[in-house]
């Protein structure tokens, strides 16, 4: 019997097959039985499911690779922290594990949002060569852990502010927009993500950080020193928390909607649209219309990462919706267009 006939009567009576049970049969290398894996692959006859110890092969069809993806309900991945995007690490983890699946949409928001904001903290601030994302999901909810090994968000922010102690940069911290990068964020990423989340952990240094939004109270404790900085994020899967409604609380966006258009009027108040938490903040829930336009009517400036994340980022994983905009002064509409040729370079 072929390699490749083999590998599909497998399949035919499992769910999945791994390279391991086809050399197991035939006595036959990794190396050759890869190259009949491979071939089926660009066959479309089958599809890879995880990485390394934990791959295994399924038949291409939709019905096999949700039901062999429910059982990938954890995550772990030690990245380089080079090069790296925290929207396509959160693509990956969507891509490769069933984690999202049959996940109320509502805790899809919260986790998209919260993530990535994590995530780019890490990969911006915290100078660490390595950054640790873990995910998993069981029956009562979701969590997720970010682990860097640099500065630290407390030590940083002692640095940078001219603090005493870190007691005085949890201090700073509980404020919101506070940074160590004023240029690029506005510091806004901690403060939704500890709003949006059931329970927010951040160890760093000597000093543990606890959000409680189930009691609604929130704790310091000492811990033992550690380096970096260790986030830990936690929602459960009942949770009626809306994204767009814990911005709205302190979300000053004027919005018009019609049926299939939208559009955002942005207000200068007491800060510019600088980061990529704000445009996240924007654009949050807009995915149900065909048309969004953003009107920039009296803003002076935003950032390149604010107009990286709505028309690059967010445009390329919603390619069915028009983003347009109006009103934007020169300097406005020179970072769009640098974020457009960005994504026409893609």
């Amino acid at each position: 019997m072929e390699v490749e006939e083999i590998i599909l009567k497998i399949l035919a009576s499992k769910k999945s097959v791994r390279a391991a049970d086809v050399i197991k049969k035939t006595k036959f290398s990794r190396a050759y039985i890869n190259k009949f894996f491979q071939k089926l692959r660009d066959d479309g006859k089958i599809i890879l499911i995880g990485k390394a110890n934990q791959a295994r092969y399924v038949a291409a069809t939709k019905q096999s690779v949700v039901e062999i993806k429910k059982e990938y309900t954890s995550v772990n991945k030690l990245l380089r922290n080079k090069d790296i995007a925290e929207d396509a690490v959160l693509d990956e983890i969507k891509r490769d594990s069933g984690i999202f699946i049959k996940t109320p949409k509502n805790i899809v928001e919260i986790l998209d949002y919260a993530f990535t904001e994590m995530l780019n903290n890490a990969i911006e601030h915290s100078q660490s060569k390595k950054i640790e994302v873990m995910m998993k999901k069981d029956d009562i909810g979701i969590r997720f852990d970010v682990i860097d090994w640099g500065m630290g968000i407390f030590r940083n922010l002692v640095r940078q502010k001219n603090l005493e102690n870190e007691l005085g940069a949890i201090h700073q911290l509980l404020k919101g927009k506070q940074t160590t990068a004023p240029k690029e964020h506005s510091g806004e990423g901690v403060f939704f993500t500890s709003k949006v989340a059931d329970i927010l952990t951040i160890r760093s240094g000597k000093k543990k950080l606890i959000f409680n939004n189930i009691i609604d109270d929130i704790f310091i404790r000492d811990i033992k020193p550690i380096p970096g900085t260790r986030i830990t994020f936690i929602i459960g899967l009942k949770s009626k928390k809306q994204l767009q409604r814990i911005f709205g609380q302190f979300n000053y966006n004027l919005y018009e909607f019609g049926k299939t258009k939208i559009i955002v009027r942005l207000y200068k108040m007491d800060n510019s649209y600088v980061s990529r938490s704000q445009a996240r903040r924007i654009v949050s829930g807009l995915d149900a219309f065909k048309v969004i336009t953003l009107d920039f009517k009296n803003l002076k400036a935003v950032g390149q990462g604010f107009a990286d994340e709505i028309f690059r980022v967010w445009q390329r994983r919603h390619p069915d919706i028009l983003i347009t905009y109006q009103n934007a002064d020169e300097n406005v509409k020179f970072m769009i267009e640098r974020a457009l040729t960005f994504k026409d370079n893609e």
